[in-house]
């Protein structure tokens, strides 16, 4: 287990919990796809397999390298609604039931229509913060008294995949016939439930030609007497996860960010920053080049994110603003007539967040735990209704057999890119370190 897990840990066995003693259940064992077309078929699913040994602490992580690298297709992965329901009617014979531990107050919809679909099976639905259920699993596990059953989360810096998940608190589950649909991109970490992804927002009546900018340089531009075009808003970078994990992309993806400066001003970057008092801090990377220059402009964070596309509604053609908020803050626009609309940026304009479902380890309803999962993300035809409470503007279903009525545009015409956790995972920490080092200098904040 890494430090940063074992801080968080520590952080998290001093917070004041409770526990209802709750038995272990067997769930089949995670394997190749080619050792399971060697072994027997089972009648029933196989113990749970112990949990892997994390990955020696200072070898850099691999995705590719961890026997987790999905899709990992076992017993579970072919049974049928039928079959998974047969199964959780004996679960919950005790009269107990399905824990679903959600990050979204949108699961709540979800629990009317699985029990009308599952009758004698009841779901009880937790609505936290992502932080808050990953260290609610965390404490369970540790303490021996799993309660919940399913873990809905985000893992956008790998922290949930070198993890939780190596740690063995929860396992991903499969199903096959629905992974058919889903492109094995997207499957490397985890099982999705929908993706999206972060925008900069414009004010579309001070720009009715169209959005101010294009790429991610000119965000930071200034004028000719050294003030900023833009007005900046965004939620504190250093601790919004998801964001700096975006510009810890920057710092994977340099060559992107250094061709685009150059496609933009014609001629090639000039690195100012300073990294001295950090070790192992590359020279000359544009990623961090672009982290240097944010950092020194004139922000100001909020943390709503409905007050960050609000500050864009309010500004003007005069004095301009510009607002880093989820996409799915467009729905302001229709809901609260804000004038605002999304910025499509380059060399990419982020990346695709994806909202994962996971099966916790020794749960008492693991074939419960996969029916929902199944349910939730549309069932065997995609025409569950499960996933009907999370179809909106700004959320992306990623089954290509689910037509999205909500977006007229796809992500990847968004330009949006593919998760690559193992690789921010490993320049995560450098990045947080070095914006908070850096801003701590910004004469504008503070």
């Amino acid at each position: 287990m890494n430090s940063k897990r074992i801080l968080a840990l520590l952080m998290a066995l001093c917070m004041v919990f409770s526990f209802a003693a709750c038995g272990e259940s067997a769930a089949p064992a995670q394997q190749s796809e080619t050792a399971k077309e060697e072994a027997p078929a089972a009648e029933a699913p196989a113990a749970e397999a112990p949990a892997a040994e994390a990955p020696a602490e200072e070898a850099a992580p691999s995705v590719e390298d961890s026997q987790f690298f999905g899709p990992i297709y076992d017993d579970w992965s072919k049974m049928t609604d039928e079959e998974l329901y047969a199964l959780a009617q004996e679960e919950v014979k005790d009269g107990s039931a399905i824990n679903i531990y959600a990050t979204s107050s949108k699961m709540l919809k979800v629990k009317d229509t699985f029990e009308e679909a599952f009758p004698g099976l009841t779901v009880d639905i937790m609505d936290l913060d992502n932080d808050e259920v990953l260290q609610k699993c965390r404490l369970e596990a540790n303490a021996g008294n799993v309660q919940g059953d399913v873990l809905q989360v985000k893992d956008v810096n790998g922290d949930v995949f070198f993890g939780d998940y190596e740690d063995g608190i929860i396992s991903a589950f499969y199903p096959e016939d629905i992974c058919a649909h889903i492109d094995d991109g997207l499957l490397r970490y985890g099982y999705p439930l929908y993706a999206s992804q972060s925008f900069w927002f414009y004010n579309t009546e001070a720009f009715p030609e169209g959005q101010p900018v294009d790429s991610w340089w000119q965000i930071i531009e200034k004028n000719e007497d050294g003030s900023q075009k833009y007005r900046l808003f965004t939620k504190e970078i250093g601790s919004e996860t998801a964001y700096l994990s975006l510009f810890a992309s920057f710092i994977v993806n340099a060559d992107q960010m250094a061709a685009n400066y150059k496609e933009v001003y014609g001629e090639d970057l000039e690195y100012t920053y300073d990294a001295s008092a950090f070790p192992n801090i590359p020279a000359d990377n544009a990623g961090i080049e672009y982290l240097w220059r944010f950092s020194q402009m004139k922000i100001t964070f909020i943390g709503d994110g409905d007050e960050l596309v609000e500050a864009v509604h309010n500004s003007t053609a005069e004095d301009p603003a510009l607002a880093l908020a989820s996409a799915g803050k467009i729905t302001n626009r229709d809901d609260s007539g804000f004038n605002i609309g999304w910025v499509v940026l380059n060399p990419y304009n982020g990346l695709q967040n994806l909202e994962y479902l996971y099966v916790v380890n020794n749960c008492k309803h693991p074939a419960g735990a996969r029916l929902f999962i199944r349910f939730v993300t549309g069932g065997a035809d995609g025409e569950s209704g499960g996933f009907k409470p999370f179809a909106k503007e700004g959320n992306w279903p990623v089954r290509d057999d689910v037509k999205d009525k909500k977006n007229e545009m796809t992500l990847a015409e968004l330009n949006a890119a593919e998760p690559d956790l193992a690789s921010i995972y490993n320049v995560f920490l450098d990045a947080q370190d070095l914006w908070i080092y850096w801003l701590d200098q910004n004469p504008n904040i503070g």
